[in-house]
């Protein structure tokens, strides 16, 4: 398996230290699970952002529950993909793994659906204590780029 590179790595221990297995049992996974969520995390969010920024366009400011949810589907669904897949292939059956997907998916998405109230309350309340609205025009979205 590709993604198998960030399984247990075993580094060298002293001969006196008993607890290899234990500790390899606790924290073994932890590279893998970082990479994971790092690779996850800046993918899904600037696909999230992305989606919102353009679906803010597309509807002329109006709809923000559409927009934020909208956004979550795409975002959280990456985001579910790249870590589950990263983190856990090779290490639970292919059947596990797609319910892992599928569960987590669904959870954050219903959990963006039911804060959406929440969401949309503290959002215009800051646009009528700051007075603005910004839309984001001429943007060029580059994950790697410095420039805005």
């Amino acid at each position: 398996m590709v993604l198998v590179f960030c399984a247990v790595i075993a580094l060298p221990h002293p001969s006196f230290w008993n607890g290899q297995d234990a500790y390899l049992t606790v924290l073994g996974m932890t590279p893998r699970l970082v990479i994971a969520s790092l690779m996850a995390y800046f993918v899904g969010e600037f696909l999230n952002s992305v989606v919102l920024s353009k679906m803010k366009l597309l509807t002329n400011g109006r709809w923000l529950p559409l927009r934020t949810i909208g956004s979550t589907v795409v975002g959280e669904g990456v985001d579910t993909l790249i870590f589950v897949s990263i983190a856990f292939l090779g290490v639970v059956p292919i059947s596990v793994l797609i319910q892992m997907i599928l569960l987590q998916y669904v959870w954050k998405v219903a959990y963006e659906v039911l804060l959406t109230p929440a969401t949309y309350m503290v959002v215009n309340w800051i646009k009528r204590k700051e007075g603005i609205d910004s839309y984001d025009r001429d943007i060029r979205y580059n994950l790697f780029s410095l420039e805005v």
